[in-house]
């Protein structure tokens, strides 16, 4: 019964993306993963701290390690400045130097038959200038509450993470939200240039478009804000704007509802989304998806903490779901994100809650990962330790894991002062884990 479930599940019918553009032949997309393994302009010395990363050869293996015959992935947050840039090691879409090492990751996903789209990230105020060198912006100047809360990265220079409250944000000015929107634009057309098929808008987990939407950042009394309706004038009239620069049909944009991360704290969730997908329906009624998050899912707070949130806004956490969202969206394809893995995937699609399930840890593990749920293969256990870099060797926990018919790679497990190694492959030696450990 089980084989028979995933032979009909409609995870592997096709879906037509990018107003009929782009027809995909299943639907379990690669979420958009920051994994901080690209490569530095220049190393860094006291005096000239490198600012600016690229992604090479060994980070198009990775995305082509995940490509399938008409499977879509979404690219890990790309800064489209440098202003926006909130760790070390993530690539950008705003320097020539970044230019040929996305080309080969478009081409070597396009050599599989797969798509991929470039996830525009812009952090806000939840990057600082130990990160970018720049100055903290945001929608307002609104300090960080917890004055003990630090990086979850340590700056490059520093010896450990820094506090978020020590770096207050200013508030963009009129002008320099049309610059940042024009970053946003020319970092679009970089893209399709370089051979993306769409761009998605990061709009969520507490970065700057979502710092715009949410009344406890937004403290502004000018036309962006003030209002659900004016805290949305922002991300409504960047992706009007991208939607005219690129097309309408390349655009996706990507939120998190009911999401706390990076103090993520605004009320008026309902009026402020409804509001938002009401007009980018209205305005660019051929957007290539819209990418959403569950409501219960929350990266670092507990199932508890997050209910509490919702009932705090009036929510009962046991019924509330992103239908009144899918209900404005239409026809427009809705992704869903947040918590799916092997054994919850089913059925998501044929209850109409959504058109395609987007997956990020398992498919970290599982480069074969659509292969796996179509055959009902077990999936590699991820391992946290080694999610994100910089690290020395940048290939462990990236392009190291396993396919299922390469029996050549044999899976063990080790505990190295108190982390588990979820997957050893042969070429690596305990001195190279010890070294990581």
């Amino acid at each position: 019964m089980a084989d028979l479930t995933r032979a009909s599940s409609k995870l592997f019918q096709p879906l037509s993306i990018a107003n009929g553009k782009i027809k995909l032949k299943h639907r379990i997309v690669l979420a958009p993963l920051t994994r901080n393994r690209c490569v530095p302009l220049h190393e860094s010395t006291p005096e000239n701290i490198n600012r600016i990363w690229y992604p090479d050869d060994l980070v198009a293996d990775y995305y082509a390690q995940r490509a399938t015959d008409g499977g879509l992935l979404i690219s890990e947050g790309i800064p489209p400045n440098l202003e926006g840039n909130g760790m070390p090691a993530v690539p950008g879409l705003f320097h020539a130097s970044q230019i040929p090492g996305w080309r080969k990751v478009t081409d070597a996903v396009h050599a599989k038959g797969g798509y991929i789209y470039a996830q525009l990230w812009h952090a806000g105020r939840v990057t600082m200038r130990p990160f970018s060198g720049m100055q903290s912006v945001s929608a307002s100047a609104s300090p960080w509450d917890d004055l003990e809360e630090y990086t979850r990265r340590v700056p490059p220079g520093y010896d450990g993470p820094v506090k978020y409250a020590d770096f207050k944000p200013i508030e963009l000015t009129k002008d320099h939200i049309k610059r940042t929107i024009e970053d946003y634009c020319n970092a679009a057309k970089t893209a399709m240039e370089v051979g993306f098929d769409g761009i998605e808008v990061h709009g969520g987990n507490g970065y700057l478009p979502e710092q715009f939407l949410l009344s406890n950042v937004n403290k502004r009394t000018d036309e962006y804000g003030g209002s659900p309706q004016k805290r949305c004038r922002f991300v409504i009239e960047l992706m009007e704007v991208l939607a005219r620069k690129i097309g309408g049909e390349n655009c996706a944009i990507r939120l998190s509802p009911f999401g706390l991360f990076n103090q993520a704290r605004g009320e008026q969730r309902i009026e402020t989304w409804s509001y938002l997908c009401k007009q980018l329906k209205e305005s660019i009624p051929d957007m290539s998806y819209m990418s959403l998050i569950e409501p219960r899912y929350e990266q670092i707070h507990s199932n508890n903490e997050k209910d509490r949130y919702l009932m705090q806004w009036g929510l009962d956490p046991q019924t509330i779901n992103l239908g009144f969202l899918r209900k404005i969206m239409g026809s427009t394809p809705f992704f869903s994100a947040g918590g799916w893995n092997d054994t919850n995937c089913w059925g998501a699609v044929e209850s109409g809650a959504c058109d395609a399930v987007l997956m990020g840890r398992y498919f970290i593990s599982n480069p074969d990962l659509v292969e796996k749920l179509k055959l009902g293969r077990p999936l590699t256990k991820y391992n946290r330790a080694t999610f994100y870099g910089p690290m020395e060797d940048r290939s462990i926990g990236y392009t190291d894991y396993p396919f299922w018919n390469e029996p050549e790679k044999k899976e063990s497990e080790q505990v190295i002062d108190g982390v588990e190694i979820a997957h050893v492959v042969s070429r690596l030696t305990s001195k190279d884990l010890e070294a990581k450990a």
